[in-house]
């Protein structure tokens, strides 16, 4: 798809894959007789190391479609923080399938990037600065979650003295 034909196209239409992903990863069962939604962050997240690099990769989604959308740079560095805690504090064995139900950063993530795409006026236009800003603020952002993901399976791995 051309940037002309993502320009055309509604907040709705430029936002589908990020709501579904958001969706999936926050609000995908109820808990029985309550409004709790669970998705696959917590879920997943019960899976030491692995689980939260799998959600925290598939999360990272929502940040491409943040910088396809073009949201301004502040709006986007919002959005890494809400992902660099979210991967952070999924390390913490309890703590962090607690804090993927509290916290919800998928579900915050998306609200900023729908409003970004509804507001055009906020929305920068296209330029070498914005994408190199945005590519390296994304990349930080996974480096900083594989890295973390990576300490933690070293600290399990020291924990049960295989290394």
């Amino acid at each position: 798809m051309t940037p002309d034909q993502r320009a055309q196209q509604t907040p709705v239409e430029q936002t589908r894959r990020s709501r579904s992903l958001a969706h999936a990863l926050d609000d995908l069962v109820t808990i029985p007789g309550t409004r709790i939604t669970v998705g696959a962050d917590a879920l997943l997240g019960l899976v030491p190391g692995l689980g939260d690099a799998a959600t925290t990769t598939m999360a990272s989604l929502i940040l491409v479609d943040a910088v396809r959308a073009q949201v301004p740079l502040p709006v986007l560095g919002r959005m890494v923080l809400n992902c660099g805690l979210d991967a952070t504090l999924g390390q913490i064995p309890l703590v962090g399938d607690l804090a993927d139900i509290g916290f919800r950063s998928n579900r915050k993530n998306l609200r900023l990037l729908e409003r970004a795409v509804a507001d055009p006026d906020r929305v920068r236009r296209h330029s070498v600065v914005y994408l190199v800003a945005a590519t390296a603020m994304v990349l930080a952002a996974v480096a900083l979650m594989v890295g973390g993901t990576l300490f933690a399976l070293w600290w399990v791995a020291k924990g049960l003295g295989i290394i």
